[in-house]
This record gives structure tokens, C-alpha cells and sequence, in this order.
């Protein structure tokens, strides 16, 4: 099961030693969901779609993959 950060701090930290942080716009409402894959856990963040771009930009993940409607782009 996926874990649920509430802090963008927190989420920062745990983007750190992350294998790879995946983007996905919410069809519902302007919510845009980040997700950090570790080792051993997926953690989740929900963010306002006008600040995502900002917060994506300043997260420290080796790899960043975008899914918009199913597909995959990689940035």
C-alpha cells in the first residue's frame, strides 16, 4: 500500500533517495499526484495542479516520468 505525505518537506527528503518520481494529473479537479518509488515503499504527495511544475522542478529524483491519460513520457 502506498504511503500518503501530507508535508512537502518530508516529501522532499523521501525524494531524495528515491529510484524514480512519477508525475500523474488527477482527471478529476486540478489535483496533480506525485509519487516516489525507494526500495521498499510508495509514497504519495497531492499537490495544487498551478504549483506542480514548481514543486517537480525542485525535487532531487534521479529519474522523473510523466503519465498523462496512460502515457509514459520521460523527462
Amino acid at each position: 500500500m502506498p504511503v500518503e505525505v501530507t508535508s512537502l518537506e518530508e516529501f522532499r527528503k523521501i525524494a531524495s533517495r528515491a529510484v524514480e518520481c512519477r508525475v500523474k494529473k488527477q482527471r478529476k479537479g486540478d489535483i496533480v499526484k506525485i509519487k516516489a518509488r525507494t526500495k521498499r515503499y510508495l509514497y504519495t504527495i497531492k499537490v495544487p495542479a498551478d504549483k506542480a511544475e514548481e514543486i517537480v522542478s525542485q525535487l532531487p529524483c534521479k529519474k522523473i516520468v510523466y503519465i498523462d491519460e496512460g502515457r509514459v513520457v520521460e523527462k
